[in-house]
């Protein structure tokens, strides 16, 4: 278990990637959404490993992209905000109804977060699609649902965000992690 890797979970839309790019600008490292920068980098190389053209292969590239994520902060001693982990790779085959291998179960096992997870509840009044995120806000729904189950099989302890300003939810996560 790595203590300094701490987890931002939920649902997309739900305001992790604005918290995380708070906490960054309080000083902390982060570790960006895999999922989104394989969908850039798909699009701009004409690749096909889109969570709407190769659900599979999607889901290589996040559980290659989340596992080198991790092993390269094991490196570092400063706290690292993840905006997804490698237990999202697992929630995702889940909602696509593929069949999650066991090495990804054990990868997920054996390169433990912070057992505080957190996670952003569905928040309609925030949520909206772009590009890269097609999801009705109902998917983004059961999206949430799902990584809340992983989370807790795995043994994490979620820590539901609340729905405030981004202020107000970074200082929620540094003073949840300061009474850890």
């Amino acid at each position: 278990m790595n203590d300094k890797a701490i987890v931002l979970t939920g649902g997309p839309g739900m305001g992790k990637t604005t918290i995380i790019n708070h906490l960054h600008g309080l000083g902390y490292d982060i570790m960006p959404e895999a999922g989104r920068q394989i969908i850039q980098h798909q699009v701009k190389t004409n690749g096909n490993r889109l969570p709407w053209a190769d659900q599979r292969g999607y889901a290589v590239e996040m559980s290659q992209k989340a596992i080198s994520d991790y092993d390269r902060v094991l490196k570092t001693d400063r706290i690292t905000f993840f905006d997804r982990g490698i237990p999202d790779v697992i929630g995702y085959l889940m909602l696509c109804r593929l069949p999650v291998s066991n090495d990804l179960w054990q990868a997920a096992k054996y390169r433990g977060y912070h057992k505080k997870v957190f996670i952003t509840p569905p928040w309609k009044e925030i949520y909206i699609c772009d590009a890269q995120r097609r999801q009705t806000y109902e998917e983004a729904v059961a999206t949430y649902d799902v990584m809340q189950c992983v989370y807790e099989k795995l043994g994490y302890t979620l820590l539901a965000v609340p729905k405030s300003t981004v202020e107000n939810r970074a200082a929620f996560i540094a003073d949840a992690l300061r009474k850890a």
